[in-house]
């Protein structure tokens, strides 16, 4: 072998705080490049009776040694708990390595991740955090999310330290927006800072299209709009905490996005696999709920298209386990993309026979797979374009979005194309 990393898996289980040792993964590499991942449960993890597997596709609970060449040797559910693009950005800045291995975006990320694992190098688990920015950190967080940004920091240099506070806060499924997380009494934020080169005001928007969402009957992330010095920040309430009943911490939820689920990747290979008929498909597998997690997605996808949310790509949906059971997460990362076709649009997804077309015609195409018959589906679609259509525009001055922001963006709203019967899905 030309170079082998290893490390401990952790987990908080249901119902707890603190973290336990569930495995150990292991990641080599021989002479001749190839890369293999391997992971095994430990034996006093699989005896315990509250032992939950880590995720529902690839690692269930086995005495196996379980092994992977995809991906580069990483599991999914191991992936999904690695940094995000900033994230990454954030650890890049803190080491002054512009490259590092992938191994090291793994053990260098933070302790609170998205989801319940956690990773070390010692068999023993740490000690779960306890303290965090508050929202009168804002200020600060906002300064220094902008300054690694403009590439500011550098390793060991005089602000190292706040790198490392904005590195701690790092989560995994939370896209490339700076951010950084946030206590507020006992509930847990992720604040998505402004960016100089946004085009319009981003954090007002998003939350606007959440709070359109669950106008839509949708189930979407919570959030707030803080000002900051002028700026705003959104507050997207973390899904995957909860406050403890017992008050002596956070309870931590699984959590696997749908590249897991469908075991694929963001390579170009990979995304051959991105559809929402293969996500359905998983999603009836493993659900405690499927009737009712399939009917929220293909809402879901409905109003994707309604607002031209482009960016639906696998990692903005995820399935979630408060215990041992799974269900689909609520909606994050909502986005707009106005463009300049009026015809044809197409989602990151596959959502029908005809692809990736985000017309009505495709997503009723499909409407089987999420077990609903063409009927319930016209239903559903025509309830969320109908509620879109009415309202976005109100939803967003209400919410403080600015008149010349809302003609920005005013294109990606029910565009024509949308409601198209001539399509491929109607040939098929």
């Amino acid at each position: 072998m030309t170079s082998e990393h290893e490390c401990f898996v952790y987990i908080v289980l249901p119902g707890q705080t603190k973290f336990v040792t569930a495995g150990r993964f292991r990641i080599s590499e021989d002479r001749g490049g190839a890369v293999r991942g391997e992971f095994v449960y430990g034996r006093s993890y699989l005896r315990r009776n509250d032992a939950v597997e880590l995720d529902p596709t690839e690692l269930r609970l086995s005495t196996r040694v379980f092994e992977t060449a995809r991906m580069g040797g990483f599991f999914g559910a191991i992936r999904d708990s690695m940094a995000d693009y900033w994230g990454r950005l954030v650890i890049e800045r803190h080491s002054g390595h512009t490259r590092p291995e992938e191994f090291d975006y793994l053990m260098e990320g933070a302790d609170d991740r998205a989801g319940a694992l956690g990773f070390g190098l010692n068999v023993e688990p740490p000690a779960p955090r306890r303290q965090f920015n508050r929202v009168l950190d804002l200020g600060r967080l906002q300064a220094e999310a902008a300054a690694v940004v403009a590439g500011d920091f550098a390793h060991g240099g005089p602000d190292a330290a706040q790198v490392q506070e904005l590195l701690l806060e790092g989560t995994s499924m939370g896209g490339a927006r700076p951010k950084a997380v946030v206590q507020d009494d006992h509930v847990l934020w992720v604040a998505k800072f402004s960016r100089y080169d946004d085009r319009w005001n981003n954090p007002r928007v998003e939350h606007a299209l959440l709070l359109l969402a669950r106008e839509c009957g949708l189930s979407a992330a919570s959030s707030r709009i803080e000002s900051i010095g002028g700026r705003d920040a959104i507050l997207v309430r973390r899904f995957d905490r909860n406050w403890s009943r017992n008050g002596n911490g956070f309870n931590r939820y699984r959590m696997v996005s749908a590249l897991t689920l469908m075991q694929t990747d963001d390579s170009q290979a990979g995304r051959v696999r991105w559809s929402y008929l293969l996500l359905a498909d998983e999603i009836r597998r493993v659900s405690a709920s499927p009737r009712e997690d399939l009917r929220e997605l293909f809402g879901r996808i409905c109003f994707n298209a309604a607002i031209s949310n482009l960016d639906d790509h696998p990692r903005n949906h995820a399935l979630l386990a408060s215990d041992r059971e799974w269900r689909l997460s609520p909606a994050y990362d909502l986005t707009p993309s106005p463009v300049v076709a009026i015809e044809r649009r197409d989602l990151a997804m596959a959502c029908g026979p005809a692809g990736r077309l985000a017309s009505k015609a495709n997503l009723l195409g499909g409407a089987g797979r999420f077990m609903l018959d063409r009927d319930e589906a016209e239903a559903i679609f025509d309830r969320i374009a109908e509620q879109v259509r009415a309202s976005w525009r109100a939803t967003m001055r209400r919410e403080g979005v600015s008149e010349q922001d809302c003609q920005a963006i005013s294109s990606a709203f029910l565009y024509d194309g949308l409601f198209l019967e001539r399509s491929a899905a109607i040939d098929v």
